[in-house]
């Protein structure tokens, strides 16, 4: 999967025509990138067109014209796109209670490291997680982890050829296991080389 460069960015003014139609044609896309899993956890799995919105959004509110800080704006989320063997995701866990969620944070300390994907047949993959920092302390983990999973050429031909997909979180305190819908699936699988 290709990185973006600046030739995929709409400059400012071509964006503000087209940013309604653009950001209707994301949300869509988008609605086919989320996995629930559970009640208070979700993965968001991002790809070009999810992270040409994010710089596209970054540019617009920040007014960003330069060359080199468009090129800045493209270093930060380019290495959220996929490559063709993994999926890149950020991992939210969501309570909308603020004292909920301070909570269940200081319960779910290591929850990055207990999400999961299983294509059928083959063994649980656990996410490579926060790469760029640790987002967790001793007391408590982040609402927000940026997660790689890698995947085996085979596990990537299974997916393209229609394997069933699992997802869950083995934590003491939160578990889930669950298929991944078919359009969700589908989705991913487009992902892959």
């Amino acid at each position: 999967m290709n990185h973006l460069t600046r030739e995929n960015l709409y400059s400012l003014e071509k964006y503000a025509q087209t940013r309604p139609e653009f950001r209707a044609r994301v949300m869509a896309h988008k609605k086919h990138r989320r996995l629930a899993l559970g009640e208070h956890a979700a993965l968001y799995f991002e790809d070009a067109l999810t992270m040409q919105y994010q710089v596209q959004e970054m540019l617009r509110l920040e007014r960003l014209f330069e060359p080199e800080l468009i090129q800045d704006e493209l270093d930060v989320y380019n290495p959220l796109i996929p490559d063709g063997s993994n999926w890149k995701a950020t991992f939210m866990v969501e309570y909308s209670d603020a004292e909920e969620r301070r909570q269940a944070l200081a319960r779910l300390v290591g929850i990055e490291d207990r999400v999961w994907l299983r294509v059928q047949g083959h063994d649980k993959v656990f996410p490579i997680a926060n790469e760029d920092l640790d987002r967790s302390s001793p007391d408590k983990t982040s609402s927000v982890h940026f997660m790689r999973f890698e995947l085996t050429p085979a596990m990537c031909a299974a997916v393209k050829a229609g394997t069933p997909l699992r997802a869950g979180i083995d934590h003491p305190e939160y578990e889930v296991d669950i298929e991944v819908p078919g359009e969700v699936r589908a989705s991913l699988a487009a992902d892959l080389a």
